[in-house]
């Protein structure tokens, strides 16, 4: 979802336009849930690693965002379970292709050989994973998968991103009675993943049959928190009194407009993305219509199941590249206590799926 060049890796960071984020603050344990790593299959059966030892297991995001947090935890937690030989949590790329490059290699010559990753740049990624697979290493593509149609990692476990935006512009315009004003605040434009989420936006849209208008896309506006106000503050000057709803496909604006809207008073329906503390606040208080929650926790823990599989030799993928969705959750008033158990069961249901259709173990 990124790109080598220094202007493109910090819209990288705007990364989750495809993948989103939970908050630096976020309290709230469903943030840090990382799905179980044992498996039971459909039929009852269950897919255990026979030797662990050999496995060491690196989690290298991009670089560091509040997204990636659970990551850590399901990592240790798949070490412990599965006996892994060593696990590390790397966030030093600061979203840069080449420094994660670096990082990487590190990591490969201090012997670990099963690797979990978010590139940075989706165009520049595929020569990585390329390049790791080819010294024999199990990689596996978490969160954001390459540009195009080829992934030369084993498997991506990402979020649809658009069928996410459309389930929370669905929820938005729900929320809205079903007409009215709608505005879209994302990522990065150039990123293919916003161009899915403005994709997810339009269809929704599109359904009502033209009682509901998208007034503006707003792009390039999840860099920080700062920008992504100052934007917001400036569309509730010009617009705010016809516009009937906002949705965020994106973490910095999801934030910015949910205070800003609580701030002003102004009678808005704010759908937002992940689950940031705050948002979850504005949902329980009313001021939040819905979010749209990722699944970070079991990204990590089923990707790490997987590649430890893999890179034990235990398990093959029977056809290489294939991309899985990890799931999105939309939370409202009514589940905002309990959606963690959606994301448990997702969680499940993928590792099911990769036992039962897309491994041969011996």
């Amino acid at each position: 979802m990124f790109h080598t060049t220094r202007s493109a890796a910090i819209a990288a960071c705007a990364l989750l336009l495809m993948s989103a984020c939970t908050t630096k603050g976020a309290d709230s344990s469903a943030n840090h849930t990382a799905a179980p790593t044992g498996l039971a299959t459909a039929s009852g059966g269950v897919v255990k690693l026979k030797d662990g030892a050999k496995v060491k297991l690196a989690l290298v995001p991009g670089g560091a965002h509040p997204y990636f947090q659970p990551w850590k935890p399901a990592g240790e937690q798949a070490k412990t379970e599965l006996g892994l030989g060593g696990f590390t949590f790397n966030e030093t790329g600061e979203w840069d292709q080449g420094k994660q490059n670096a990082a990487l290699e590190s990591l490969a010559a201090q012997g670990y050989n099963a690797f979990g990753i978010f590139g940075v740049s989706p165009t520049d990624i595929n020569t990585t994973f390329a390049d790791l697979r080819g010294k024999g290493f199990a990689v596996g593509s978490l969160a954001s998968c390459p540009a195009g149609d080829v992934n030369e990692a084993d498997f991506c476990l990402s979020t649809d991103t658009e069928q996410a935006a459309y389930k929370a512009a669905k929820a938005a315009i729900e929320a809205m009675g079903g007409k009215g004003a709608l505005v879209h605040l994302t990522g990065n434009n150039v990123d293919s993943n916003t161009q899915r989420r403005i994709a997810g936006v339009k269809k929704a849209i599109d359904e009502t049959g033209g009682a509901v208008t998208l007034t503006q896309t707003v792009t390039d506006i999840d860099s920080d928190l700062q920008t992504a106000t100052k934007a917001v503050t400036d569309l509730l000057t010009t617009h705010g009194k016809g516009i009937q709803g906002i949705v965020s496909t994106a973490y910095n604006p999801a934030v910015a407009a949910a205070g800003a809207v609580k701030s002003t008073g102004l009678p808005i329906k704010v759908v937002a993305i992940d689950d940031d503390a705050k948002i979850l606040a504005g949902i329980k208080d009313g001021s939040v219509a819905a979010t749209v929650t990722q699944n970070p926790g079991g990204q990590a823990s089923v990707g790490s199941w997987v590649l430890a599989l893999l890179a034990s030799g235990q398990c093959q993928m029977k056809e290489r590249g294939v991309v899985i969705d990890s799931g999105s959750f939309v939370v409202t008033k009514a589940n905002v206590d309990s959606y963690d158990k959606e994301r448990v069961a997702k969680s499940d249901e993928v590792k099911q799926q990769f036992a039962t259709q897309l491994l041969t173990c011996a």
